[in-house]
């Protein structure tokens, strides 16, 4: 974050490079402030309330992203070691089906209660899904499958669902920008009466 290149203007972004030959060289005509100005406010309504959190979001560090438009979650689970693992399998997949593996950290290594979230999510085609709308997960009528697991410095817990629901805020070529909101449920793999719970409402990115 320290480091800092000067980059020549021809070589950056378009826009950068028009901004600074209209800049560069006094008196900065009209229409050029006009363009300037308009440009500016098209781009923060675009992005703003993407950038943004919103009212109640968690703070979880998202250190995973991947996403794939040939794959499948795969829960796997070894009740030997009480160990729970969810992955992407490319095997046998055939047409467009997208999946999002992530991961998301919550405190520092060193605290005690420390944890991290880790969540498959099966959308099936990213391509059908409708910006802004609030889309079901969990549970037998689900619009997207999710799965989870969590990783602390507590009893083996394990997974019982994942409910919520999860809005599209920006789909491209490599990655894929959407909110969600939801609850994961576990429980203690040496009793089946203590349950846990931990909430997940934020921002969430899929890289290709």
């Amino acid at each position: 974050m320290g480091h800092h290149t000067n980059v020549a203007a021809e070589n950056r972004h378009p826009f950068y490079a028009w901004l600074t030959s209209c800049f560069s060289t006094p008196p900065f005509s009209t229409p050029c402030l006009s363009t300037f100005c308009l440009s500016t406010l098209c781009f923060l309504t675009v992005s703003g309330c993407e950038l943004l959190p919103r009212p109640g979001d968690t703070q979880g560090e998202q250190n995973r992203a991947e996403w794939r438009s040939d794959g499948r979650i795969v829960v796997d689970t070894d009740p030997r070691f009480t160990v729970m693992t969810v992955r992407i399998d490319t095997a046998g997949v055939t047409g467009r089906h997208d999946v999002v593996l992530t991961r998301f950290e919550f405190g520092s290594p060193a605290d005690e209660s420390a944890y991290d979230l880790t969540l498959g999510l099966d959308f099936g085609d990213t391509r059908k899904l409708t910006l802004g709308k609030a889309y079901s997960i969990g549970g037998t009528r689900a619009e997207i499958p999710a799965f989870g697991t969590v990783a602390c410095l507590c009893r083996p817990l394990r997974p019982d669902s994942v409910r919520g629901t999860y809005e599209l805020e920006r789909l491209g070529i490599a990655q894929i920008t959407g909110h969600i909101d939801v609850t994961l449920y576990f429980t203690a793999w040496d009793n089946s009466n203590v349950h846990e719970t931990y909430r997940l409402k934020q921002r969430i990115e899929g890289v290709k």
